[in-house]
C-alpha cells in the first residue's frame, strides 16, 4: 500500500507539472527593487539662504519698527516714486514733505533742540558769571535732607537710564559696523553666485548627463548574472518534473529487472520442489507402513490413538500442476538490452548542465547589450547637447553684469559713510560715558562731603569737588548735545525711510507690485526685457515661481522651444536595448530521457505476458502443506507412546520410528519449505505488478516521452518570462535616471530658485541684519541725547546741596572762594 501511494503521488505530480506550464509563472524578485543613488554635485552654484538669526536685541527692534510705523504711516507713494524715476524734474517738493511729514516734524524737534541746547547752554555760563547759577543755598531748612534725596535719586535714575541707553546705542553701533562690511560684500558675491549659477549650467547639465555611468554600470552589473540566472531559472521551474519522469523511468526499469529475476525464481523453484517431491514419495509411503504396522502391532500399548494420524500420512502440495512461466522467460530473453542506468545517469547530467548551456547560449547577445549600452549613452548625451539654456541666460548674465559694476560705487560710498558714522557714534557715546562718569564722581564725592561736614555751612573740599565735577558733566552735556541730535537724526533720517520706505514694503511685497505696474519704471529699468522673462510675467510671479523651485525654462520661455518631457522619454533610449532582448531565443532545453531500445525493452516487458500467469494456482498451490500430516507432530506422538511401552522391543521401534520421521523432518521436508517460502515471495510480487504492468508502462513511455517533448516549449517560455522579468527590472533603472535627470534640471542646474533666494537674502542683511541695529543705534542714542535734560537740571539744583550753606548775615563776599570757615554773629539790639 505504500509503495502504490508513493507512485500515485509521483503520478500526480508529474502531471502538475504537465498541466501547469512554467512559462505562466510570474517574477518574483529575491529582495526588494534597487533604488540608484545619484550624488548631488551642484551644491557650490547655489545661493545660500539667510535667515533672521534671533537676538536679545528684537524687542527693542520691535520698538523701534512701531515708533516708525507711528512716524510714518503713509503707504508706499507710487506716484511720487513714478516721476521720481521717469521725470525728476516733475517732482515737487511739497509732494516729499506730505510723504516725509512725521520726518519733517522730527526734524523741527531736532531743529530746535539743536537751536535750544546750545543757548541754553550760553545762558548757564551767563549765570555762572553772574554766580546765579549752581551757587550755595541762602539757608539751611529740615527739608533740605529730603530733597536732596529726592534730587539724588532722580539724577541716579536718568544716568541708569543714560547707562542702558548708551551701552545699546555702543552695541548697537558695533553691530551695525559688524554687518555692514559683509553685507555690502554680499552684493557683488551674490550678483556674481548668479551668473555663475547661470554660466554653469551646461557644465551642471553635462554632470547630470554623466551620471547615466549609474544605471550603466548596474545594468551591466546584472547582465553579468543574466545567463545563469536564466539557466537556474529553467533548472529550478523543470527539475520537479524532470526528475519525475527519470524516476519514474528507473522505476520501470527496476521493475523489468526484478521481474525478470522472480520469473527465474518462479521457474527454478516450482521444478525443484516439483523434483523433490517425486523424491520424497516412495520414503514417505515406506514409512506410514512401517508406523502403521508398529501401531497396529498388539504389543503396542495403547497406540490405537495414532493409528489414524500415522494412516493419513501422505503427500500434500504438487507443484507440478502449477502453470509454467517458460514462454513468459523465453519472450523476456536478453532483457534489458539498454543500460538503463547509464541512460538516466546521462538525461540527469544534460538536464543539470543547463545553468551552464545558457551562460555559452547568451554570451552573444550579452556583448550586444553592453554595445547598446555605449549607443545608449551617446543619446544620452544629446541631452546636454540640445540643451538651450545659455541663449536665454545671456541677457540676465549681462544685467547682472551690469548691476554688479553699478553698484560698486555706491557700496564704497556706503562704506566710507558708514565708517564715518560708526567714528562719530563712538566718539559722541564715549562723551556720553564721560559726563555719566563725572556724575557718578560728582555724587559720590558729594555725598561723602555731606557725610563728614558737622555744620552745613562749613566748607568741605570734598563736596565742593563733587559739585565741580557735575558741572563739568552739565557743561559737556551743553557743549556736545546739538552734535547728538544731529547725528541721531542724520542716522534716524536714513534708517527710518530704509524701515518704512524699503523694508516694509518689501516684506508685503509692495515693492514687486510696484515694479509689475506697467509705466512705473522707465523703459531702461525694464526687468521682464533684461531678463527675458515671459512678455505675459512679471516680477512677482517669477519671484512664487522662483521660491516654488520653477525651472528658468518656465520663466524664460525655454518651455515653449523646448520640450523637456519629450528629451526624457524613456522609449527613446531603451527601444534599441529591449528590442535585442525581445528577439533573443535560444534552445535549452533538449534533453533525452529514453533512447529507443530502453523504449523497446519496455513495451517487450510489457508484451512478456506476464500479466496472463496463473498466480491464484500458485497461492492455492501454496495453501497446501507439503505433507498431509505434521512429521513433527506424528513423531512427538511415538515419543510419547514411547514412554507408556512394557514391551522393550516395541518402544525402541516406537523411539527408531520417531527418530526417522524428524530426519524426514530436517534434512527433506524443511528444505522443500524454504522453497516454497522463496516461490511466495515471487508469486507476490509479480501478482502485485503483473495486473498494472502494463498501465504504467504505457504511462512511463507517454510521460516521458511529454517531458522529452514539452522540456523544449517550457524552457523557452521561462526564457522569455526571465528575460521580460529583466527587461522590466532594467527599464525602471532608465527611468530612475531620466526622472532624477528631470528633477535635477529644473529644481538644481537649471533651477531659478537662487534668483528669489538672493532677493530674500538682500532683504534679511538689508532690513534684518543692519536697517534694524542701525535704528536700534539712533533710537538709543536719541533716548541718551533727551535724557540729557532732566540730567542737566537734576545735576544743577543737586550743585547747591554739595556745597555749604551760605550765613544770611555775612557780607557779599565771594560765595564760592572762602577758604575758611566763617563763625555765625548774633546781631546786637539796636
Amino acid at each position: 500500500m505504500r509503495a502504490a501511494g508513493l507512485l500515485l503521488a509521483r503520478a500526480l505530480l508529474v502531471a502538475w507539472a504537465l498541466l501547469h506550464p512554467a512559462g505562466t509563472q510570474q517574477c518574483h524578485p529575491a529582495g526588494p527593487a534597487t533604488v540608484l543613488r545619484f550624488t548631488d554635485r551642484h551644491a557650490e552654484i547655489r545661493v545660500p539662504a539667510l535667515h533672521r538669526v534671533p537676538s536679545p536685541l528684537d524687542p527693542l527692534y520691535g520698538l523701534v519698527r512701531r515708533c516708525l510705523d507711528l512716524i510714518q504711516q503713509n503707504p508706499l507713494p507710487t506716484e511720487l516714486l513714478r516721476a521720481a524715476l521717469n521725470d525728476p524734474g516733475s517732482v515737487r517738493t511739497s509732494q516729499v514733505v506730505q510723504y516725509e511729514l512725521g520726518y519733517v516734524v522730527c526734524a523741527a524737534v531736532a531743529l530746535l533742540f539743536t537751536v535750544a541746547m546750545p543757548v541754553a547752554g550760553m545762558c548757564f555760563c551767563y549765570c555762572r558769571s553772574r554766580r546765579r547759577c549752581g551757587g550755595r543755598l541762602r539757608a539751611h531748612r529740615r527739608s533740605l535732607g529730603c530733597r536732596r534725596h529726592c534730587l539724588l535719586a532722580c539724577l541716579s535714575f536718568t544716568s541708569l537710564v543714560i547707562l542702558i541707553s548708551v551701552t545699546c546705542a555702543f552695541v548697537t553701533s558695533q553691530r551695525v559696523k559688524g554687518q555692514m562690511e559683509p553685507g555690502l560684500g554680499a552684493v557683488p558675491t551674490t550678483l556674481r553666485t548668479l551668473r555663475q549659477h547661470l554660466a554653469n549650467v551646461p557644465q551642471g547639465v553635462q554632470m547630470v548627463v554623466d551620471k547615466f555611468e549609474v544605471p550603466r554600470k548596474q545594468i551591466i552589473s546584472d547582465l553579468g548574472g543574466l545567463s545563469r540566472s536564466v539557466g537556474l531559472s529553467i533548472h529550478t521551474q523543470l527539475k520537479a518534473m524532470t526528475y519525475a519522469a527519470l524516476s519514474d523511468l528507473q522505476d520501470r526499469a527496476a521493475d523489468l529487472q526484478t521481474s525478470l529475476h522472480h520469473l527465474q525464481i518462479l521457474d527454478g523453484t516450482s521444478r525443484a520442489l516439483a523434483a523433490a517431491r517425486a523424491e520424497l514419495e516412495p520414503a514417505l509411503r515406506e514409512r506410514r507402513g512401517r508406523v502403521v504396522a508398529l501401531l497396529d502391532d498388539p504389543r503396542c500399548t495403547s497406540c490405537a490413538s495414532a493409528l489414524g494420524r500415522a494412516q493419513s500420512l501422505e503427500l500434500g502440495a504438487d507443484y507440478g500442476k502449477v502453470p509454467s512461466v517458460e514462454k513468459v522467460l523465453k519472450a523476456m530473453a536478453g532483457l534489458p538490452r539498454s543500460d538503463f542506468e547509464e541512460m538516466i545517469r546521462q538525461g540527469n547530467g544534460t538536464f543539470n548542465s543547463i545553468p551552464e548551456l545558457a551562460v555559452e547560449r547568451m554570451a552573444q547577445v550579452i556583448q550586444d547589450l553592453r554595445e547598446e549600452l555605449s549607443r545608449t549613452a551617446q543619446k544620452v548625451q544629446s541631452i546636454a547637447d540640445s540643451f538651450p539654456l545659455p541663449d536665454y541666460t545671456r541677457p540676465a548674465s549681462k544685467a547682472l553684469v551690469t548691476a554688479e559694476e553699478r553698484s560698486r560705487p555706491y557700496l564704497r560710498e556706503v562704506e566710507r559713510f558708514e565708517h564715518y558714522r560708526w567714528i562719530a557714534g563712538t566718539v559722541l557715546c564715549s562723551i556720553i560715558l564721560l559726563i555719566l562718569a563725572c556724575n557718578v564722581m560728582g555724587m559720590a564725592l558729594g555725598a561723602y562731603g555731606l557725610s563728614k561736614r558737622e555744620d552745613p555751612s562749613d566748607y568741605e573740599c570734598r563736596g565742593e569737588a563733587g559739585a565741580k565735577f557735575l558741572l563739568v558733566g552739565v557743561g559737556l552735556a551743553f557743549l556736545f548735545s546739538w552734535l547728538l541730535i544731529l547725528l541721531v537724526f542724520a542716522t534716524f533720517l536714513v534708517g527710518g525711510n530704509i524701515q518704512t520706505l524699503v523694508c516694509r514694503n518689501w516684506v508685503n511685497q509692495e515693492i514687486y507690485k510696484f515694479i509689475d505696474t506697467p509705466g512705473n519704471l522707465p523703459p531702461s529699468m525694464n526687468l521682464t526685457r533684461q531678463l527675458n522673462l515671459r512678455r505675459d510675467s512679471n516680477l512677482s510671479a517669477t519671484y512664487r515661481d522662483c521660491k516654488s523651485g520653477a525651472g528658468l525654462w518656465e520663466v524664460l520661455q525655454l518651455d515653449r522651444s523646448y520640450d523637456l518631457d519629450e528629451h526624457l522619454k524613456t522609449p527613446k533610449y531603451t527601444a534599441d536595448f529591449q528590442k535585442r532582448l525581445g528577439d533573443f531565443t535560444a534552445h535549452l532545453g533538449d534533453v533525452r530521457l529514453l533512447r529507443s531500445e530502453g523504449r523497446q525493452d519496455l513495451e517487450t516487458f510489457a508484451r512478456s505476458g506476464l500479466d496472463e500467469v496463473d498466480y491464484g494456482r500458485f497461492q492455492e498451490e501454496m495453501k497446501n502443506p507439503l505433507v498431509q500430516t505434521s512429521l513433527p507432530g506424528l513423531a512427538r506422538n511415538l515419543e510419547g507412546l514411547q514412554k507408556m511401552q512394557r514391551n522393550s522391543t516395541v518402544a525402541g521401534r516406537l523411539g527408531a520410528e520417531a527418530r526417522a520421521l524428524w530426519q524426514m523432518q530436517n534434512s527433506t521436508v524443511q528444505s522443500q519449505e524454504v522453497l516454497v517460502a522463496k516461490l511466495g515471495e515471487s508469486v507476490q510480487f509479480l501478482s502485485r505488478l503483473a495486473p498494472h504492468l502494463k498501465e504504467r508502462v504505457k504511462r512511463t513511455l507517454a510521460t516521458t516521452a511529454s517531458v522529452e517533448a514539452r522540456l523544449p516549449v517550457q524552457a523557452q517560455q521561462i526564457l522569455r518570462q526571465e528575460i521580460g522579468c529583466f527587461t522590466r527590472k532594467e527599464l525602471r533603472y532608465f527611468t530612475q535616471y531620466l526622472n532624477w535627470v528631470g528633477q535635477t534640471l529644473r529644481e538644481d542646474v537649471a533651477s531659478c530658485q537662487p534668483l528669489a533666494t538672493a532677493l530674500d537674502n538682500g532683504r534679511v542683511i538689508l532690513c534684518d541684519r543692519i536697517a534694524d541695529p542701525w535704528n536700534a543705534f539712533w533710537f538709543s542714542l536719541g533716548c541718551c541725547t533727551f535724557f540729557l535734560i532732566p540730567n542737566i537740571i537734576f545735576a544743577i539744583r543737586l550743585t547747591k546741596h554739595f556745597r555749604p550753606i551760605r550765613n544770611r548775615l555775612i557780607s557779599t563776599g565771594s560765595e564760592e572762594t572762602c577758604p575758611f570757615h566763617i563763625p555765625r554773629v548774633t546781631a546786637l539790639k539796636l
